[in-house]
């Protein structure tokens, strides 16, 4: 993937790595798209953004609402926008055991952690092969790759994002689609902070792991790194991303590690 001159739509650019994503991609004169929910930060980003030289088109948008996902892309399509990317980072996780997580909580992270990127993804998918193609990324995690303590929908909505994306991947690859999948480590983001714990409620407090990992900056080389080589897979982080080769090749010893690793 080549950034130069190209339009990309960026999901949870407010903050963490949608943020640091925007302003790297910034840097390549392109043109962006930029949503989230947070008005306020989503006006910061596009600032500092246009100040390192892209041109921003900023669309306030929550991914729990497929209604206004729909017709916010339909918008961008009739006004004649032709999007190259779409990278999604917009999501929610959760900080609460399966026997006390009350059915509404699943649905809300299911709502915006998948139905959200599935239907602005079937919004612009079909222009973009009309257009000749372009890349698609959506944002996993290590416990998209396997089930962890105090994560179950978190953990359920990003393995979904694998079969959804990997699916495109094999129908539309000779329409030029290409797909990736970030698979996020210890990042040092807010997403602890606005989990869902089991009242429903945000969890209010960063994990030790969250403030120990990288930076959304680092991040986003990373990130960016794996678009440009198109990987279908790009593991960001540090140190604890061995846990994926303990998984492919010690699958017993990970789920023995996985119940003694702390999950917050």
């Amino acid at each position: 993937m080549d950034f130069h001159h190209k339009t990309l739509w960026i999901t949870g650019a407010a903050s963490g790595m949608g943020k640091s994503v925007s302003l790297a991609l910034a840097h390549y004169n392109t043109t962006l798209v930029l949503s989230d929910r947070d008005a306020e930060g989503l006006a910061v980003t596009a600032r500092e953004a246009e100040k390192a030289g892209a041109r921003v088109r900023v669309e306030v948008l929550d991914m729990s609402d497929s209604d206004a996902i729909f017709s916010t892309a339909q918008r961008v399509i009739d006004d004649g926008v032709i999007v190259n990317g779409l990278y999604h980072f917009a999501g929610i996780s959760q900080r609460s055991l399966v026997t006390e997580t009350p059915l509404e909580n699943d649905r809300k992270i299911m709502e915006i952690n998948f139905f959200g990127v599935v239907a602005l993804t079937k919004a612009l998918l079909p222009v973009m092969i009309t257009n000749g193609g372009g890349q698609l990324m959506a944002t996993s995690s290590l416990v998209g790759k396997f089930g962890f303590p105090y994560r179950s929908a978190y953990s359920a909505s990003k393995h979904a994002l694998h079969g959804f994306f990997e699916s495109i991947l094999a129908e539309n690859y000779d329409k030029n689609i290409r797909v990736s999948l970030l698979i996020g480590g210890r990042i040092h983001t807010n997403i602890s902070k606005f989990a869902l714990n089991k009242e429903g409620h945000e969890y209010g407090k960063m994990d030790p792991g969250q403030a120990g990992g990288i930076s959304p900056e680092k991040a986003a080389r990373q990130i960016i790194k794996g678009l440009t080589r198109e990987r279908l897979e790009i593991p960001v982080g540090g140190k604890e991303l061995l846990i994926l080769r303990i998984k492919r090749f010690f699958p017993l010893w990970h789920s023995k590690l996985v119940r003694k690793i702390s999950p917050v």
